[in-house]
């Protein structure tokens, strides 16, 4: 029963695909005519001469694509694709994974290791602006639409448009051609606000500042940051600050890259890209870092009982070189959320990072005597981290952080697994859990 169901699935998709998508040079035949029917006075007036000229330019977009669909198999593809067959293909690297590029007479189709196809390359469009053409429709069927009897329509082909922009955008930026990716994001930004739809699309504005930024393009990356803090939106963490501070220090502003770092810190004190920034600055500027512990006293009045509060505590002390106060952070953690693994996890990085510091001095010491000096200071360090990370372990509730806790566990009792049953224990169980993923 379920064979007979996948087939259906086949046959319908091929079916959809057959009523959707139109040859290439039959879609051009449609725009000319619709862009004639679009010069006619008379026709003109009427709303469904735009929306067919829309549909045109929209079917002119998908046209090269043929009939292949994101996710299709490579077999689901050789039944819907007839005689389109790849003129070549190869074994390329794509956003750091392995695909198979197949090439056609105008595309590029990408396959994943599991014969998927992820992603669908048009090289040789109908237009090249059939898009934008689609967009300069739409706004005209809406401007002629007085009744507003095909709002629907309207916003149904913005919707789909925005989405498009979005793809090719994402294209661009797989293909590392951030600038075009960032105009891409931009023009699926301004679909999305326009009428009827008057959406704000909060993904498609901060990809356009963020791959604006990416180029060093600062102008255009601070205007699409802006638009971002103008709506409340953060992106995850707090980034839009951190980027808008980066812009800043780039561009010569230093005290306004410092007002919208503490303006973030206000709202996210645990981002970390905040919170470096914040440091560099005082550190750079040879200011007193004191005003960082003046936001965090402000955030302790407001939520006493936040423990990462605490932890950022630390991480500011660490990063000024200031361990045992950021020991003495960390730790308070603890005392104000139990189950609250990050001062654990900071205090056994801290240490262990320590450890691997001393390492590389050791490595570098000829003196023999300095050399077993330093190598007893670099166990110690490491025995320091042991307590901290097991706490950690013990009281987390997050199985991905436990494994990756385990990884520090797994060296540590390694480097003392000679010295004791205890430690190989120890080293035995954390590399099982690494190796498995598995906590029993």
């Amino acid at each position: 029963m379920k064979r007979i169901l996948l087939a259906l699935t086949v046959l319908l998709s091929v079916q959809l695909a057959d009523a959707q998508v139109k040859a290439p040079e039959a879609a051009k035949k449609a725009v000319d005519a619709a862009e004639a029917a679009s010069k006619d006075a008379k026709k003109a007036t009427k709303v469904a001469t735009w929306l067919k000229l829309a549909t045109a330019y929209m079917d002119a977009y998908n046209a090269p694509k043929g009939s292949a669909w994101l996710g299709a198999s490579k077999q689901e593809l050789q039944l819907v694709m007839g005689n389109d067959k790849p003129v070549s293909s190869e074994n390329v690297v794509l956003a750091g994974d392995p695909v198979v590029k197949e090439v056609y007479a105008e595309k590029e189709l990408y396959f994943n290791q599991n014969g998927q196809l992820v992603l669908i390359r048009v090289t040789k469009p109908v237009y090249a602006d059939a898009l934008d053409k689609a967009f300069d429709a739409y706004k005209k069927a809406y401007e002629v639409d007085v009744k507003k009897s095909k709002v629907k329509d309207i916003t149904n082909g913005l919707n789909l448009l925005t989405q498009n922009y979005l793809d090719d955008g994402m294209n661009c930026y797989m293909f590392e051609d951030y600038a075009a990716a960032s105009k891409l994001f931009g023009k699926a930004a301004e679909v999305s606000a326009a009428q009827p739809l008057n959406k704000v699309d909060t993904v498609a504005l901060y990809n356009a500042g963020f791959t604006a930024w990416m180029v060093k393009d600062y102008p255009r990356a601070e205007e699409f940051f802006n638009k971002c803090l103008d709506i409340n939106y953060y992106y995850e963490g707090g980034e839009v600050f951190a980027k808008l501070s980066d812009i800043y220090n780039n561009t010569d502003r230093k005290d306004k890259a410092r007002e919208v770092l503490e303006l973030g810190f206000t709202k996210f004190p645990q981002s970390q890209s905040i919170l470096i920034g914040l440091i560099n600055y005082y550190l750079e500027s040879k200011q007193s870092p004191d005003r960082l512990f003046e936001l965090i006293a402000e955030a302790k009045k407001n939520e006493p009982d936040n423990a990462s509060l605490y932890y950022v505590e630390g991480n500011i002390y660490n990063e000024l070189g200031q361990k045992d106060k950021a020991v003495e952070a960390y730790y308070k953690c603890a005392e104000i959320n139990p189950e609250y693994e990050y001062g654990f996890i900071g205090a056994g990085i801290l240490y262990y990072n320590q450890a691997i510091e001393i390492q590389d001095k050791a490595a570098a010491e000829l003196d023999n005597a300095k050399y077993e000096a330093l190598v007893e200071e670099f166990e110690k360090a490491l025995l320091n981290a042991l307590e901290p990370f097991e706490k950690a372990f013990a009281i987390s509730k997050d199985d991905s952080i436990r494994v990756n806790i385990a990884e520090y566990l797994k060296n540590i009792y390694y480097r003392f697994s000679t010295k004791g049953a205890d430690y190989e224990a120890g080293y035995n169980k954390y590399n099982e859990i690494v190796k498995t993923g598995v906590i029993k």
